[in-house]
């Protein structure tokens, strides 16, 4: 199971949150050349070589504070307490209901409009994603266990985070939650809820590891 990170981790995670934090509430107020990096370390009240020693410029800050909201220590104490006969598929599907949070969906759109606005932030939103995708990696990783190859948790994890994108800029016909059915809604849309069972339907029938006496 996942170690239990010290205080020294959490107080820079805590930074870093702060600052990406700082940075995206001011992009969405001024827009992305209405505020400076000092402007962000004066809100957080930290210097800019703090800045410097976990971001390389503001546009990433932005990005990241997307994805800020997720609460990591909670994840943690959700995962560790999952059963020893959990199936991988199991605990796939209670990480991303506890990762793509309405906040987060949320927050992950308007980093797409933004990036819309000001194109220089596109990489840096590719970039949020993958850092994502890699956190929900490595933890499926450490939680396997030796149970299963690695082979196959990438497989795993890369087919189900390969729907978040098209998910998140409207190529999936999917209702993110908050939304509702409108005049100009794409007949045929379903729920976000719909969205996981239909995915993890499909992941069940395809991806159901050979060896695992709990397979579907």
């Amino acid at each position: 199971m996942m170690i239990k990170r010290n205080l020294r981790h959490l107080k820079k995670e805590a930074t870093e949150k702060a600052l990406a934090g700082a940075a995206f509430e001011l992009t969405l107020e001024h827009g992305l050349d209405g505020f400076t990096v000092e402007d962000i370390v004066h809100q957080v009240g930290c210097s800019r070589r703090t800045f410097a020693n976990y971001f390389t410029c503001k546009e990433e800050a932005v990005a990241r504070g997307a994805i800020s909201v997720q609460n990591t220590t909670e994840l943690e104490d959700l995962l560790t307490k999952m059963p020893d006969n959990a199936s991988l598929l199991d605990v796939l599907y209670n990480l991303i209901q506890m990762q793509l949070t309405t906040e987060l969906l949320g927050r992950l759109h308007q980093l797409l409009s933004l990036s819309h606005t000001y194109p220089v932030l596109e990489p840096h939103y590719l970039g949020a994603m993958h850092r994502m995708q890699t956190q929900a990696q490595d933890t499926l990783l450490d939680l396997s266990n030796g149970k299963y190859d690695e082979i196959y948790t990438y497989l795993l994890i890369n087919a189900l985070y390969g729907t978040i994108l098209p998910l998140i800029d409207g190529r999936l016909n999917v209702l993110l939650p908050g939304q509702v059915i409108t005049e100009d809604t794409k007949p045929g849309a379903i729920t976000f809820d719909q969205f996981l069972e239909t995915t993890f339907s499909h992941l069940r029938a395809g991806f159901d590891h050979p060896n695992h006496p709990h397979s579907i």
